[in-house]
């Protein structure tokens, strides 16, 4: 059981014994009185998607979920085809199930699939993966005094914000929880 105000998107909580995905999550706390959870919740069967909210220090139930190591292969646009790593077979994952582990997704890259009852719904990344700069402002002298950092285009398609001293075509590791540069690579 997890208490309602520790959920965070991606997660898999069973709601009415239906195992639901996490898409949304906000709290608002009331003037007098506990504080609402509310949350966008997408079934994992079919697909509907529902806001649902929970009362402050409500509990739920985790889904249970499994977890084969796997590698990314391609992706043909609407689609991403996985193969797991111990038997060689192939999942294939659409871009909803992915939500924003998408923008991470490179070619060879190792990670884990989540599974719910032998079905995957959705993937695991790594904490910190390695992406090329393919597009982003040239550096001027002087731009490090004001501090800060610039737009800049990875090869995935994500736009994140760089140092100053990140030029396009280095390669830097990027955390997948919070999207944010960590450094050069």
């Amino acid at each position: 059981m997890v208490e309602v105000g520790d959920l965070k998107k991606g997660m898999v909580i069973m709601v009415n014994g239906e195992p639901h995905r996490v898409v949304d999550v906000s709290k608002h706390h009331m003037a007098m009185g506990r504080g609402i959870i509310r949350t966008k919740l997408k079934s994992v069967v079919t697909g509907f998607v529902k806001d649902v909210n929970f009362s402050s220090g409500e509990r739920v139930e985790e889904a249970n979920l499994s977890f084969r190591q796997a590698q990314f292969l391609y992706s043909d646009g609407a689609h991403y085809h996985f193969m797991a790593l111990d038997d060689y077979e192939q999942y294939i994952l659409s871009e909803e199930d992915l939500q924003d582990a998408k923008w991470y997704l490179i070619e060879n890259l190792e990670l884990s699939l989540v599974f719910l009852e032998d079905k995957p719904i959705g993937v695991q990344l790594p904490n910190v993966v390695t992406l090329k700069v393919v597009e982003t402002e040239p550096s001027f002298k002087g731009d490090t005094v004001s501090g800060g950092g610039k737009p800049a285009v990875l090869e995935t398609g994500l736009k994140i914000n760089v140092p100053f001293f990140v030029e396009t075509g280095e390669f830097i590791k990027v955390d997948t929880r919070t999207g944010e540069y960590v450094e050069r690579a």
